[in-house]
């Protein structure tokens, strides 16, 4: 069933390299399903792996690693192959490898401008993309037929033999609507009957906020790996943020947490879209930039003009940087104080906004949030560029086959288990 995402991916939250913990009063299947899907994860996320390798990182004997490699060749999740150069004397570790080419994931992507659909094999590899253009005005709700069509397409080249486990969407709450105004919208229960309606003949949709998902993304898969308080700030024609505590996402009722954008910094500054005053996003958006360099601020082919001409030294270009990059220092300070990560990293074009004002994004934080919130603090721009939110829904969409791979069968059934 396409539902709102509600919870995190399993995973996230512990280090995939420390021992599995036990499970008091588990029994053997429980522990022996558990074990599994630890080993699939493990490879999921850090590729080919040699069997001596997930005996080291997750604490199990060498026997348990060949019985449980074993059991997902058989189920047709990985492959098992002899290494290409031996390191040392002896028989080689056979290495452990995700089915990538057989077993994939849906990631659709609803952005301000964009609609991207894509198919993501078992351990994060776009496979196929496709891409058309958003209209205007276009409601999320009105842009899943569009995708629909564009999964079809894809899956015309799929073979036969393939194993689809799942989709997930990435949704932006702000759009732009013709006659230029900018509207928040938000991802509901009407969203994901949507999705269960073109896409009822699937193993099940999930829909979330694309900044939420571009920041798990970048800490399971970016800059954020192994860093397990971040702040994720996302910018496009809006800024919202994913925000990860303890190593999962925090959502607030009905998924709507993340709004920073709507944090009132300048009372006296200009209205918002949401109906407030002087919200951070009227002042670090991107028409804020636009506006500051003496552009129109719905044209948002010109923010690369801008950024670069203010790389090339043009004052005006460079005032309208410091201007925007001097706010984003000020709420980023607020949101510090507030939520103490050990990272903020900044995505959309919010990343080529810090990656260009960084100095005087990093003055306010020497001066503005308390010390023991910014003494450990690491500011960095985000890695996974425009596929974040790809790569990020297909986490989620994967999250019950690394949970328990035996939910898919030996003969590529969706939620078929294994008999007891």
């Amino acid at each position: 069933m396409a539902t709102p995402v509600r919870a995190r991916p399993a995973g996230v939250g512990r280090n995939a390299e420390s021992p599995l913990p036990s499970v008091p009063g588990a029994s053997q299947e429980e522990i022996r399903r558990q074990n599994l899907g630890a080993v699939l994860r493990y490879v999921h996320l850090h590729g080919p792996t040699s069997r001596a390798e997930l005996t080291s990182r997750l604490g199990l004997n060498r026997s348990t690693i060949g019985a449980l490699a074993a059991d997902l060749v058989t189920s047709g999740l990985v492959t098992e192959e002899a290494p290409t150069t031996a390191r040392r004397a002896g028989r080689p570790s056979l290495v452990v490898s995700p089915r990538s080419d057989r077993v994939y994931a849906h990631a659709l992507s609803i952005d301000a401008d964009r609609l991207r659909a894509a198919r993501v094999g078992l351990g994060g590899q776009i496979l196929d993309l496709r891409e058309i253009p958003r209209p205007s005005g276009m409601s999320a709700i009105d842009a899943v037929g569009p995708l629909a069509d564009l999964v079809r397409d894809m899956e015309r080249s799929v073979a036969g033999d393939a194993l689809l486990v799942g989709g997930a969407a990435a949704v932006t709450d702000t759009t732009r609507d013709p006659d230029g105004r900018i509207r928040i919208a938000s991802i509901d229960e009407t969203l994901g009957a949507a999705l269960q309606a073109e896409f009822s003949s699937g193993p099940g949709f999930v829909a979330g906020d694309l900044a939420d998902i571009a920041g798990l993304a970048e800490h399971v898969r970016g800059v954020a790996v192994g860093i397990d308080d971040v702040i994720y700030l996302h910018g496009d024609l809006g800024i919202s943020a994913g925000i990860i505590v303890g190593g999962r996402l925090v959502i607030g009722h009905r998924g709507h947490s993340g709004k920073v954008g709507h944090m009132v910094v300048n009372p006296n500054g200009l209205p918002c879209g949401c109906g407030s005053r002087g919200c951070w996003e009227t002042e670090i958006s991107e028409a804020a930039l636009l506006r500051h360099a003496g552009r129109d601020p719905s044209d948002r082919a010109a923010v690369a003009e801008v950024l670069r001409a203010a790389a090339q030294g043009d004052p005006t270009a460079r005032a309208a940087v410091e201007q925007v990059a001097d706010w984003l220092g000020f709420g980023v300070a607020n949101l510090v104080n507030v939520v103490n990560p050990d990272a903020v990293v900044f995505g959309g074009s919010l990343r080529d906004i810090f990656t260009a004002g960084a100095d005087v994004v990093r003055d306010r934080l020497d001066t503005m949030p308390l010390p023991a919130s910014r003494e450990h603090l690491r500011l960095r721009a985000a890695a996974l560029g425009r596929d974040a939110v790809l790569i990020g829904a297909a986490e989620l969409a994967f999250d019950k086959l690394l949970a328990d791979p035996l939910n898919v069968g030996v003969a590529g059934q969706v939620g078929t288990a294994e008999p007891e």
